[in-house]
């Protein structure tokens, strides 16, 4: 499988101080992703040890940074060794934005988080937006867009940019959007009509699938419990899925990997809303559990978890066939790629006390290497509406891939 990093993504600490013409926008860069993805919160001597940069280049550029207001130092703290007592150095808390931005089946979400990883703002509109008119839709987008920006402002905050996510085939970094059945929509250029409205067109704009930038935040919440190999599964109306490798989402040639929700399940099956007959989703979507389950589909799933656990028959079967469809497609997944983790998000996250030991029963069944490793299934950290989370992490990384660009100007201040 060809392998891709998310919209701005890119790995510093893997390459290495370079002695070339880009010299300093790359070990800036370096720098900056050492403070941000070191837990210990590292001092300037840490830095140089972890890059190769010697101390005064180390110093220097984090001086550099600390007057873009992208990293604080912290009071100095006890040293084993005799000298000065290293200064610890952490990203910056309310000194920059970066916004994730959804549109699901059921809402539109915006989140701004700064680089601490702070939520600042978080808004929220609950809706139905099975095949509707994209025109409408991207208006409210924009319209709760702008009131986050404006707020931002308000509050002194400037904005890196923003990260849209998207369910469906979405192509890599600036899209167009290709095909988002739920929705209805197919082959629309969201970056270019989103620049027409008002604040969005000062906006550093990038596009994703919702599968795989909700993965990469469920990868950043796992850091800390050294899991970085991973299937993500997203579970909305739609079922979208994310293979994180090495703590890197892996999204295909095209970026359009993981639509396990069109996984074919039984040939002969309903149709679906891509076209084809008896996909996962119409057996384990959302739409598809609340309405074998008798209940409304703008129901919140924790009502069919309640009737599952109460024993509704419909329920209880629902979840049943709902769980089993998921685990075969799961199977199927891992005897291809040989994945040791399951992550379930989405509605999933909620209604693992009744989903996952049918998933398990599937999985033990069918996956062949199961008698030596059986795949661990396990529930997501970050729950629902992971992937507005994971959208403003994207921004931030690629903020992080060159935050010379930013201090210098040469990315536009949204709140300017």
């Amino acid at each position: 499988m060809t392998t891709h990093q998310l919209p701005g993504q890119r790995s510093p600490l893997g390459s290495g101080a370079v002695r070339q013409e880009h010299l300093r926008e790359h070990n800036i860069s370096l720098v900056l992703a050492s403070v941000m993805h070191d837990e210990r919160n590292p001092s300037r001597a840490d830095i140089a040890a972890q890059t190769g940069l010697t101390r005064a280049t180390v110093s220097s550029l984090v001086d550099r940074l600390i007057a873009g207001r992208l990293v604080t130092e912290l009071s100095p703290g006890a040293s084993p060794k005799a000298g000065r007592p290293a200064v610890p150095l952490v990203p910056s808390a309310g000194t920059v934005a970066a916004l994730g931005v959804e549109v699901n089946v059921d809402y539109l979400a915006v989140r701004a988080l700064d680089l601490a990883g702070n939520v600042i703002i978080d808004k929220l509109m609950p809706g139905d937006f099975r095949h509707s008119d994209y025109a409408v839709v991207l208006r409210e987008l924009a319209g709760l867009t702008t009131k986050v920006l404006a707020s931002l402002q308000r509050r002194g905050i400037p904005v890196v940019g923003a990260c849209l996510a998207l369910p469906g085939l979405v192509d890599l970094e600036t899209g167009p959007l290709r095909h988002a059945p739920n929705l209805g929509w197919r082959d629309l250029d969201v970056v270019a009509y989103l620049r027409k409205r008002g604040r969005m067109s000062r906006l550093k704009l990038l596009v994703a699938n919702e599968a795989n930038v909700a993965a990469l935040a469920e990868a950043n919440a796992l850091r800390g419990q050294h899991i970085d190999s991973f299937v993500y599964i997203s579970g909305e109306v739609g079922i979208g899925a994310a293979m994180v490798l090495g703590g890197r989402v892996r999204s295909g040639a095209h970026g359009w990997g993981g639509e396990i929700g069109h996984v074919v399940i039984e040939p002969s099956g309903p149709r679906c809303t891509c076209g084809s007959t008896g996909c996962l989703e119409r057996y384990a979507g959302k739409d598809a559990l609340m309405a074998a389950a008798g209940l409304d589909s703008k129901a919140s799933v924790e009502a069919l978890l309640l009737a599952a656990q109460g024993g509704e028959p419909l329920a209880v079967s629902s979840v049943a066939a709902g769980g089993r469809a998921l685990g075969l497609a799961l199977a199927n997944f891992v005897n291809l790629v040989d994945i040791e983790t399951i992550v379930l998000g989405g509605i999933y996250a909620s209604l693992a006390p009744v989903l996952t030991p049918y998933v398990e029963a599937e999985l033990a069944t069918r996956v062949m290497s199961a008698p030596w490793a059986s795949p661990t299934v396990r529930v997501a950290m970050l729950g629902q509406h992971a992937a507005v989370t994971g959208g403003a992490l994207t921004v931030i990384e690629s903020l992080v891939a060159d935050p010379e660009a930013w201090m210098s100007g040469a990315l536009e201040l949204t709140s300017s």
